[in-house]
């Protein structure tokens, strides 16, 4: 029988996912066959999985962490906010409907089965799956039907790891407040707890520690410092935009407007790991630099509702200066849609029907439609002559003359626009900066040197270190029935 261990939350951004990479590198390096799982996640950042379905960004890093192919299996339900109130459902890979919040409460026991028939499918062949929670189990409000954290681990007889942060403030209450506060049949699945982020000297929380044992009876099963290696990794969830507004003083800037709905931003990481490249994060209230090089459009989860937010901080007004000045501009899948003449939703799937103004500065018009493509595919840089690789996930077709000048050949078809002069790109293929050699001719072509490292590579040394530190910090004795 395949073994188990959740992780779940005192809260949201405490660290799970990038634990959970850890865990799954350090179990394959012992030479388990290791697998993630997230029973229910909410995210933006989607992946296209080895398997052709959306998946959650973290679970596809989980998957390359355990070194095993990524599957709909590892993340069944995945939640992609559209609207403050509303988010697209998908269910094993597959747009499933979509919902409010409260229909979605409704919904969540009539997803279980897929929850757990993706578990039974995830743990066939397995020696470990360790599973990520959503949220914190505290939230009481929401156990009835939950498929998160509780009902999961319940249902599955999965026992609960814990997760504390304490860079946050308040961890010993975090974590003796969700044991006060947990019904007794979820209280007994949780066997121990994890401190995370935590800086300085580990011994000075010995007190701590004690306290939330005189409290709760839980073991520690340790003291995790702030992992720089995370650093180098994807991030899950938008709100680390927030702390990533400041550059780091590169010779080349390339500023990327941060709309509410803005999505796959990982995108970015590859550039925002070249010492030479100052990606600056802009937010509302700021003005578009002057002195960038390149402005970047990511992709988006409602592009009509992020164009005229767009519009709403005045920022069309100052990319058509940027151009002018001689700037640069590349859109991604919503951005490059927003870079075109119109976008048109006459089945009003982002909303109500309608039909908007683009930026104008590509001449293409986009159509959203019902089908949603979704693939990982392989690709040429038409323009610079060097091969990529990346995945489509996006509604809607874009057509127009400056698309006869198409800078991505994917799968051996035209993709995307480039205007006359060549300043202004759009493409739907993700991953696009990724690819060493596009990123080293791209950086060229701005006068810096850039790529010579492998970013995948990068990512691999980073989940090692993790690795490295998590079998140092955790407790012996638990890695060891864990790892076993």
């Amino acid at each position: 029988m395949t073994r188990a261990i959740m992780l779940q939350g005192t809260g949201s951004d405490v660290g799970k996912t990038i634990l959970v990479a850890g865990l799954c590198r350090l179990a394959s390096n012992r030479g388990l066959k290791v697998a993630p799982f997230k029973p229910q996640n909410m995210s933006n950042n989607a992946a296209v999985s080895d398997d052709g379905g959306e998946i959650g960004r973290a679970q596809w890093l989980q998957a390359l962490a355990a070194r095993t192919p990524s599957s709909v299996h590892m993340n069944p339900v995945l939640l992609k906010p559209q609207s403050e109130t509303g988010s697209q459902i998908i269910v094993q890979g597959k747009v499933f409907g979509q919902a409010k919040g409260r229909d979605y409460q409704r919904l969540k026991p009539q997803l279980l089965g897929a929850v757990m028939d993706s578990f039974a499918r995830v743990s066939e062949g397995r020696d470990l799956v360790i599973v990520e929670g959503a949220g914190s189990p505290a939230e009481i409000n929401l156990r009835a039907g939950d498929i998160a954290n509780m009902g999961f681990a319940t249902r599955a007889g999965v026992p609960v790891v814990l997760v504390g942060d304490i860079d946050r403030g308040g961890v010993i209450a975090s974590l003796v407040g969700t044991h006060t506060i947990l019904p007794e049949q979820d209280r007994n699945q949780i066997v121990g707890y994890i401190i995370n982020k935590f800086r300085g000297d580990v011994t000075l929380f010995n007190d701590g520690i004690a306290a939330i044992d005189a409290f709760t009876g839980w073991p520690c099963f340790g003291v995790v410092p702030w992992l720089k290696a995370a650093g180098r990794l994807p991030a899950e969830d938008s709100v680390v935009l927030e702390r990533l507004v400041k550059g780091n003083g590169g010779a080349l800037k390339i500023a990327v407007p941060v709309l509410s709905r803005i999505a796959n931003f990982d995108d970015l990481d590859p550039l925002a790991a070249e010492p030479e490249v100052d990606l600056v994060f802009i937010r509302a209230g700021d003005r578009l630099p002057a002195d960038a090089g390149l402005v970047v459009l990511p992709g988006s989860k409602s592009t009509i509702a992020d164009l005229e937010e767009f519009r709403a901080h005045g920022w069309d007004r100052e990319l058509h200066m940027h151009v002018r000045r001689g700037g640069r501009v590349i859109g991604i899948c919503g951005g490059y849609q927003m870079l075109g003449r119109s976008v048109a939703d006459p089945l009003g799937l982002e909303g109500a029907p309608r039909t908007v103004e683009g930026l104008g500065l590509l001449d293409v018009d986009t159509v959203m439609a019902a089908e949603k493509t979704v693939r990982n595919t392989r690709a040429q840089s038409l323009e610079q002559d060097v091969p990529l690789s990346g995945y489509e996930i996006h509604l809607g077709v874009t057509e127009g003359p400056d698309t006869l000048r198409a800078p991505i050949a994917i799968d051996g078809r035209s993709d995307g626009a480039s205007s006359a002069d060549r300043m202004v790109m759009g493409t739907y293929l993700h991953g696009l900066f990724s690819s060493d050699g596009y990123r080293r001719k791209l950086l060229e072509s701005f006068g810096i040197e850039g790529g010579g490292r492998s970013y995948r590579a990068m990512v691999d040394e980073a989940l090692d270190e993790l690795a490295s530190e998590l079998e140092q910090r955790l407790s012996g004795d638990w890695l060891g029935r864990l790892l076993r």
